[in-house]
């Protein structure tokens, strides 16, 4: 029997290897196809901040420009009307030294208009053209600016200029295209620093994305031992690869549990199946007659290859038990005091003293599996309570949850050990001189979350142990 076991082990171990073989060649054959995902969100990034960088300088730019210029404009518009009244007062003080403009000398007016980069015209009173700068008349397509000629009150002409490309109107020229270059230059320092910035934060940000990758493809391809570790990036980056650091160890822990279940399976499936072939074999040789001492012994047997089954079954159930509870008000106190009742003699045949604290505690879930809780409580810790100890069993409620907490005196849990209890197929030093397959707290752990409720333990060695199950109350 040994010998087809460790065949079967054998030729399921050569499949799966060259299945897993297979696969990591195909990975391996993939792998070099595949682009690499931080150099391209690197670029993507870098190009980002540098199009951002780029929109927010062009928008700033074209807003400076244009509220800059329309100011130039309007200083200038000021500036050109202030000279025009300048050129008028030059105007009025030449008609007044000869108090008619046939005979006044205009030179200091058209000095003036020349020497401000302007054309003028000198009107009469009737608007008729007294003198005008030669090229006045070409100049028709620029704006032109107009001031009365007042000599003592009195309106004796008015004067009109239109500014040519010198003078004033050079210097603004020179002041919106020095404004302009002032603009580019500022856009493109700040292009450059958006650059430089991005690149610094795409680096940041992609090296540890690089990091987590590789480790993620490392896992894939089966490297178990592959992990993150600590990495110098965001917070919501280095939590990321704690996170798969976290869920590596627990892949890893879960895969070392599902090991030693199959082997304390095989361990456990060992002695009652060489038990019955011994049993069996002795039976049909007629080396032994079939006494009912000797039946008795192999149905001993069969009935504990039974339990292990049924606890297999079990862990199947709850595995579907979220999503087939039927919910209905009931009372953990009711529940209790049945499982109670059903493992009362096994405490009595046991010599162990079962108490009671039943406070009525109604919630909605479903009677059944919550039978099954407090009944796989009571089990374990029958199991590991001597003769003469006592389980007390009590239900109550705090606040929105009702509580129910089963106490032993038994040999208690080491510290190292109790936060791995509920795990699957877990079984502790102490467990090695019991029978079972590890899962009964793993199957209440299960059901409690499916009822939104949870499963705690604290326990002392050598003090015993107390299981609590909290669920919410009905309503």
């Amino acid at each position: 029997m040994a010998t087809v076991s460790a065949s079967l082990a054998m030729t399921n171990g050569g499949q799966s290897n060259r299945g897993e073989s297979d696969q990591d060649e195909s990975d391996r054959n993939d792998q070099p196809a595949q682009p690499r995902a931080g150099s391209a969100l690197a670029l993507r990034l870098t190009l980002a901040f540098l199009g951002v960088a780029l929109a927010t300088v062009a928008l700033l730019a074209l807003l400076t420009a244009v509220l800059a210029s329309a100011d130039v404009g309007s200083l200038a518009s000021r500036q050109r009307t202030e000279l025009t009244g300048a050129i008028a007062a030059a105007g009025g003080a030449s008609w007044q030294s000869t108090r008619s403009w046939a005979s006044a000398d205009l030179s200091p007016v058209l000095d003036l208009a020349a020497h401000t980069g302007a054309e003028v015209e000198v009107r009469d009173d009737a608007g008729q053209v007294v003198h005008a700068s030669p090229a006045f008349g070409r100049q028709r397509g620029l704006p032109q600016y107009s001031a009365p000629v007042v000599v003592r009150g009195t309106r004796v002409g008015t004067v009109v200029t239109r500014f040519t490309h010198v003078g004033l109107s050079s210097a603004v020229n020179a002041l919106e295209r020095a404004l302009f270059r002032a603009i580019a230059g500022a856009a493109g320092l700040a292009a450059l620093v958006a650059l430089i910035t991005g690149l610094g934060v795409a680096r940041r940000i992609t090296r540890p994305v690089e990091r987590i990758i590789a480790v993620t493809r490392a896992m894939s391809r089966g490297e178990r031992t592959a992990r993150v570790g600590q990495v110098r990036a965001p917070a919501e980056l280095a939590e990321l690869g704690t996170a798969l650091d976290r869920m590596a160890d627990n892949l890893d822990r879960q895969e070392q549990l599902r090991r030693d279940m199959v082997a304390d399976v095989a361990h456990e499936l060992r002695t009652p199946v060489a038990v019955l072939q011994a049993g069996h074999e002795a039976l049909l040789d007629g080396i032994t007659e079939p006494t009912p001492d000797q039946l008795a012994s192999l149905r001993d047997e069969v009935l504990r290859l039974a339990r292990m089954v049924s606890d297999l079954q079990e862990m199947a159930a709850a595995d579907a038990a979220a999503l087939q509870l039927t919910l209905r008000d009931c009372d953990l106190a009711d529940v209790a005091a049945l499982a109670t009742d059903s493992l009362a003699p096994r405490f009595e045949a046991a010599s162990i003293r079962l108490e009671r604290d039943l406070a009525p505690a109604p919630v909605l879930g479903d009677a059944r599996w919550l039978h099954q809780i407090v009944t796989n409580l009571l089990t374990n810790a029958l199991k590991y309570t001597l003769p003469g100890g006592n389980v007390a069993v009590r239900t109550t409620l705090a606040g929105p949850d009702a509580v129910l907490s089963v106490a032993d005196t038994g040999v208690g849990i080491p510290a190292d050990e109790l936060p791995l209890i509920f795990d699957r197929f877990w079984r502790g030093r102490q467990a090695n001189q019991t029978s079972g397959t590890g899962i009964g707290l793993a199957i209440a752990t299960q059901l409690a979350q499916a009822h939104g409720g949870r499963l705690s333990a604290r326990s002392e060695p050598g003090h015993g142990t107390e299981m609590t199950l909290t669920v919410p109350t009905a309503g």
